[in-house]
Formats: structure tokens, sequence, C-alpha cells
């Protein structure tokens, strides 16, 4: 069996809002999915956001297949793991070098949750407090750490799990793309099997929408567009004063025949997303 990827996102501005500062991006052929959530004034926010996708598409869009320089911030790990590093170091220094010549946009930044597929191998990063979940045989885990100072507090023992969802300094993250001109990105290999789903989504969706709901939703009987549209409606339904974005990526069997007669009958297009 060939495995392979069906994937949905959806963005919502959120009930509060005048605009969007979330951006999530995909690209299947390369097995690249990416989630970010911008910050700064006059716009900005979105601007970085965007740049952070369109940068980490692009790098994995002209790589050569097989081709991963050595890290750029000297993180071992898969060749996978080392393109994702060398990707976010890219986008990092774009925004940061953006922030600084445009006015207005001085201290832009963003969010970034990136996973990267081939075939069984899974490699994801994070930097700031946007989450990346695991769905596997009906059970939820997050596997990101959120670079929040609330967050790091709970961690330190300073203050509890439920203060933290409380606290009115859980907007203040301790990592983003674009603050300096190097970023430290947490970076995981991982094994991807049949049927387990990733959960990408900014804090926006995070923050009101506990574990077990998303785990509900998403185990659901419904389709992962659907589940994407349940979940923007369960933050909003519970504050929503946030922009609100998921990212769901599920990894499937595929049987060999049908992506040699997709190839036959159709050029491959249909079947890009094999990995």
């Amino acid at each position: 069996m060939a495995l392979a990827v069906e994937v949905a996102g959806k963005t919502d501005v959120g009930c509060v809002r005048t605009n969007n500062e979330d951006n999530f991006g995909f690209d299947s052929r390369y097995g690249i999915f990416v989630v970010c959530d911008g910050m700064g004034g006059q716009a900005a926010g979105e601007v970085a956001s965007k740049m952070g996708v369109d940068i980490l598409l692009d790098y994995f869009r002209n790589q050569p297949s097989g081709a991963a320089k050595p890290s750029l911030n000297g993180q071992n790990g898969s060749s996978a793991a080392q393109s994702l590093a060398n990707a976010i170091q890219l986008a990092n220094k774009t925004i940061f070098q953006a922030g600084q010549q445009q006015n207005g946009r001085n201290g832009m930044g963003s969010t970034m949750v990136a996973a990267l597929v081939r075939g069984n191998s899974l490699a994801i990063a994070n930097v700031g407090d946007s989450r990346i979940y695991l769905v596997r045989q009906g059970t939820i885990q997050q596997l990101t750490q959120d670079h929040s100072l609330v967050m790091e507090q709970v961690r330190r023992g300073y203050i509890t799990l439920e203060q933290a969802q409380q606290s009115e300094m859980q907007n203040i993250i301790l990592r983003a793309l674009g603050s300096e001109e190097a970023v430290e990105a947490d970076i995981e290999d991982l094994v991807a099997l049949p049927g387990d789903v990733l959960v990408m989504a900014s804090d926006g969706l995070t923050r009101y929408v506990p574990d077990e709901d998303i785990l509900r939703i998403v185990h659901g009987p419904t389709g992962l567009q659907q589940a994407c549209g349940e979940l923007v409606r369960k933050a909003r339904e519970c504050g929503g004063d946030d922009n609100i974005t998921c990212l769901l990526v599920r990894i499937v069997d595929r049987p060999w025949y049908q992506k040699i007669l997709g190839k036959l009958f159709f050029g491959g297009p249909q079947w890009q997303n094999s990995i």
C-alpha cells in the first residue's frame, strides 16, 4: 500500500477582529503543510504570516528531490527535519529584514507550525503558540510546546494550567518569526501511521476548544472539510475573540494500482498527493 494524504483547511476572522492575520497553506505534492498567526500593527501581522507560508511552500517546491543542506542552526535530525529547519530560518530572516526596511512594519512577526510528510516519516516544527496535535486510534496528543510566557510559567511550576488558561498574559509569546535575526524552532522527527490525523491550529482555536472536543470532532463521521467548519464554529461559540485557523491532514493507505491508473489515464495530477 502507498501512503497518501487527505487535507482540508479553514480560516475565520472570528467574532471581534476586523482583519485576519492568520494564514495557512499546503502543497501535498511535496508533503508540506503550514499554519501561521501574524502579529504587528497596520496589517503587518497579516503580511508576516503570508510571507511565512509562501516562503516555506516555495522552499520545498524549488528544492531538488532528495536534497538537504546541513541545518543552518546546527540541529540534528533527518534530511526532512534539516530541510524544515533551513526553510524556517529563511522565512525568519526574510520577515525580519522586511520589518526593518519598511515603515510601519518594524517588529512584525508570526508564529508557525509546519509538518513535512515523506512516506511514513513525519517532521514537525514549531515557533510560537500555534499547535500541532496528533489524533491516533481514538486518542489526541499535543505534539508541540507553546513558546508563551504563561506556558513557560506552567512548565517551571510557577502557575497551574488552569491559571494559565485564565491569565490575561496568554498572548505574550517568547519566540516568533521575524522578531530577531535568527530563531530557535522546535523540530522533531516522528513516524506517521495510516489513519493518523494532524490537527494544525492557531491559538484562536486551541484557546477555546478543549482537546476532548477537538478529538470528538476530528474523530467523528464527517469529512475533513466539515470537521474544519465545526471546529471553527465551536471556537466562535466559545468566544472567538481572535482569528481562528485549522488545517487537518490525514494519512491514508492508497492501493498501488490506483496510483498506476491515475498516471495512465489522467497523467498524474489526480494522484499528486501520493507520498
